[in-house]
């Protein structure tokens, strides 16, 4: 697995002209869609086993 300072720095340009800047914008927001995409099967698994040892915490720590 990957530590946090094994992943590359991202430079993000300080001064874009606007045209650049949606450019810029638009292709991050298709790399997350695809991503998510690709993951979408694992990202329920996890958040469904997340989710209900959350719910079986909450029910064993019930002072009822």
């Amino acid at each position: 697995m990957l530590e946090p300072n094994d992943l590359p720095l991202v430079c993000i340009p300080l001064e874009l002209p606007p045209p650049a800047a949606a450019e810029l914008i638009d292709f991050l927001h298709q790399l997350t869609a695809a991503i998510e995409r690709h993951y979408v099967g694992e990202l329920h698994r996890y958040y469904k086993e997340r989710d209900t040892a959350r719910r079986t915490a909450d029910t064993d720590n019930s002072p009822f």
